[in-house]
């Protein structure tokens, strides 16, 4: 292949990329929804009913990816001792919380919470990095985090208190990433793991807890509802691994800010929550601190296209 081919076939996955994620980010955007458009149900009865749809995906997406081959290493890896199964293990209530918490929200008055939380979450992240793995922060990341920090401050100021829901979509999301990376378990692999540990669970829930049973033997519209998150789910999580894949690391983790963009939207125009005057004040300054980030990323992504072009 000479050259002017390989840059048009590495445009083109780059455009198709970038079109994964921009699917795949409205596509998580509009889950935050199906708890408002699946009442009478509960958030807590929609998140139950979406983590079992959701093992069916991730099954299904391991079979497409043939993921079963680096499952069955992985698991032979860690063998029979529990000390190896901990670092996974003890990270799954993590994400049980947070995709507990995503359906919970919106028709609870937290989506604004929830989506602030995930602003937050790139800039918590470098902090942790910062203190757990020692690594050091550039002039523009230096600024970023003191702009974020300074909004946080203005909230606590200004309302005497800062919301749960951010605090631990920001707070708890870096300790799952952050173990996970660490010990070296894949993403998607650790994400079924996470799902056949939660699934069983949320069965039980549904069967002798829940009222949900009852409600869609009186809303039988529902059952098609539930269909649609467990398809929804799956082909926003496989369009996101399909982009991850085809892009790189600056551009997609630009592309990812695009989501709390639209839960933020979302939560003002469909699910009715109100922002203050002062409270835009300490979102300004958050929003401020991730535009440094998206700057730092262009720039990183400058540079490595100088380097290459150099290099060639």
């Amino acid at each position: 292949m000479n050259g002017a081919n390989l840059c048009e076939a590495k445009t083109s996955s780059t455009l198709r990329g970038v079109a994964a994620a921009v699917l795949s980010n409205g596509l998580f955007s509009i889950l935050f929804l199906y708890s408002m458009w699946m009442q009478p149900l509960s958030g807590t009865d929609v998140f139950a009913w979406r983590m079992i749809g959701m093992l069916f995906a991730l099954l299904a997406l391991m079979s497409l990816s043939r993921s079963w081959g680096a499952a069955r290493s992985f698991a032979a890896g860690l063998g029979m001792n529990l000390r190896n199964w901990l670092p996974l293990l003890l990270t799954t209530p993590i994400i049980a919380s947070q995709l507990w918490l995503f359906m919970w929200a919106p028709v609870n008055g937290e989506g604004i919470n929830v989506a602030m939380g995930y602003f937050l979450f790139p800039l918590a992240m470098m902090l942790a990095g910062r203190i757990w793995l020692k690594e050091r922060l550039n002039r523009l990341q230096s600024c970023a985090v003191l702009l974020a920090a300074a909004g946080v401050g203005w909230q606590l100021v200004h309302s005497g208190a800062f919301s749960w829901a951010t605090l631990w979509v920001c707070g708890t999301y870096p300790v799952y990433y952050l173990l996970r990376r660490r010990f070296g378990i894949p993403s998607l692999i650790g994400l079924t793991i996470d799902l056949a540990l939660i699934a069983p669970c949320m069965l039980v829930y549904i069967l002798l807890s829940s009222e949900s049973l009852a409600v869609i033997a009186a809303h039988p519209q529902l059952a098609v509802w539930i269909v649609l998150l467990g398809i929804n789910s799956a082909l926003a999580m496989y369009l996101n691994l399909q982009a991850n894949q085809m892009l790189p690391v600056v551009i997609f983790g630009m592309l990812s800010y695009l989501e709390p963009i639209l839960l933020f939207v979302l939560s003002v125009v469909l699910l009715n929550e109100t922002v203050s005057s002062q409270d835009w004040i300490g979102y300004g300054l958050i929003w401020s601190g991730l535009c440094l980030l998206l700057l730092q990323g262009l720039l990183y992504g400058i540079r490595q296209r100088c380097t290459n072009n150099h290099a060639v």
